[in-house]
């Protein structure tokens, strides 16, 4: 069934529904509804009792599955504030899991339709979501914009799908090149061929580890990625020039990189896109690392190493590249690549410590908004931490209240980070509040379809 008829038949095909009382009945608790749509896909949906007109329709993140529940909030304790503060939520599990944009979209816009059936017109829609999720909103905001008052991504893939594989590529080809394996890093035969690829690479990648040599191309693989120095809660965050303890940071950020994105869910979405969807014929990647955010480490521990890094660069120029297959970039493209024309405000946030979906991507959704000539829609912001997706709930809130006062008064205010700071306190004070002033360096490997010269 095509995206568009199942849209259109949610309201009269909802499957399984049962709620709690309807709102105005004695209970003061909010109205809980869970439902199932035509897609096979579910849902959640959370009214409370004094509903301000306000629906926020979550996206949840990259589910691998099996198990692939609703979600219409980032975590519980979120939740429990944005409902004290009468706020709706709603969101959808996908049809599928994995690389599910084909169903993550039409799904999330049966569900606002099946909100709508039987609550009625909200005065104002914002979609929203997080990690993966950020990417179905973005999708969200593109191509329905007519369905929603505005946008909010956090930690959100917003430099598209193409670009993501092949920022996702390029360190995986530098550790094997350089630490001489012969995993293979796309075409993957099935799950269990993209398994045994990442536990042998993560395996060379534990034993190079224990040499200077070793380190210095693990950090050259780390920075290709744009992986920062400081990137879970639970590292110390290393000083300007520790060098050491900012590759032992990466070290462990490169196996989760291997063990979650490299393999297993490449392979996933090659068998969604047919193929192969990314490339590095013609990529200099000399030019890349002068462009990284972390040169300065590489070149430093190469030096300690005695190692020549000059070599190294001419060793991943020789070493034979990896081809795409059109048709598979095509679909990719089509499907999870972004045009940066907005015509509703979108507000994008990030960690500045990310090592999954680095802060740069921010970058490039800036470079596609600006190319589209959607700069004023657009506004983003840092928080100040580790790990990827890791905002207090004041934080979230924040942003939401600021992107709210966007649509209220019809202009940006108070997206500074003094200023979010303030909301986020005043939203939460039990939780951090850590937004700063940062400038993201240059997403590597930029592809969105603003720019024509991206596209192969």
């Amino acid at each position: 069934m095509r995206h568009g008829t199942r849209i259109a038949a949610t309201a009269a095909l909802l499957l399984s529904l049962t709620s709690a009382p309807a709102a105005g009945a004695t209970d003061a608790g909010p109205t809980h509804v869970d439902g199932r749509l035509p897609s096979g896909a579910t849902y959640l949906m959370d009214v409370p009792t004094a509903w301000n007109g306000t629906v926020l329709l979550f996206s949840h993140g990259y589910t691998s599955g099996p198990a692939n529940p609703a979600q219409d909030a980032p975590d519980e304790a979120t939740k429990s504030l944005l409902l004290q503060g009468g706020y709706a939520l709603i969101g959808s599990s996908y049809a599928t899991t994995g690389w599910a944009v084909t169903d993550a979209v039409p799904d999330q816009l049966a569900t606002l339709k099946a909100f709508t059936t039987r609550f009625g017109r909200a005065s104002r829609t914002l979609a929203w979501g997080r990690s993966y999720g950020g990417l179905v909103t973005t999708a969200i905001a593109e191509r329905h914009p007519e369905q929603i008052d505005g946008s909010l991504s956090l930690c959100g893939l917003v430099q598209g799908g193409v670009a993501n594989w092949n920022n996702t590529l390029d360190p995986a080809f530098a550790l094997r090149t350089l630490l001489g394996s012969d995993v293979p890093l796309v075409n993957l035969a099935g799950p269990e061929a993209a398994t045994d690829a990442a536990n042998t690479l993560t395996a060379t990648v534990d034993s190079a580890q224990s040499t200077a040599a070793g380190r210095a191309r693990i950090a050259l693989a780390a920075a290709l990625h744009n992986i920062p120095v400081w990137n879970a809660p639970t590292q110390t965050r290393p000083a300007a020039t520790d060098w050491d303890a900012q590759q032992a940071n990466q070290y462990e950020a490169v196996k989760g990189l291997l063990k979650i994105a490299a393999f297993n869910r490449r392979q996933e979405a090659e068998t969604r896109a047919g193929g192969n969807m990314s490339w590095n014929t013609g990529v200099d990647y000399a030019r890349l690392l002068g462009r990284s955010s972390v040169r300065k480490e590489v070149t430093e521990l190469y030096k300690k190493a005695g190692l020549s890094l000059t070599a190294d660069l001419a060793a991943l120029d020789r070493a034979p590249r990896v081809s795409a297959d059109p048709a598979a970039v095509a679909w990719m493209s089509a499907t999870s690549s972004f045009t940066g024309e907005l015509t509703k405000p979108q507000l994008s946030v990030h960690t500045i410590g990310d090592p999954l979906v680095p802060v740069q991507t921010e970058s490039a959704l800036r470079r596609a908004v600006t190319a589209a000539g959607s700069g004023p829609l657009l506004r983003q912001a840092y928080v100040d931490n580790a790990g990827h997706c890791t905002f207090s709930p004041a934080e979230q809130l924040a942003a939401l209240h600021a992107l709210e006062d966007r649509l209220t008064t019809g202009r940006w205010q108070g997206t500074d980070p003094a200023s979010l700071n303030s909301r986020a306190t005043a939203a939460d004070p039990t939780t951090p509040s850590r937004y700063v002033r940062y400038h993201p360096t240059p997403y590597l490997r930029p592809y969105d379809l603003a720019h024509s010269a991206d596209r192969r």
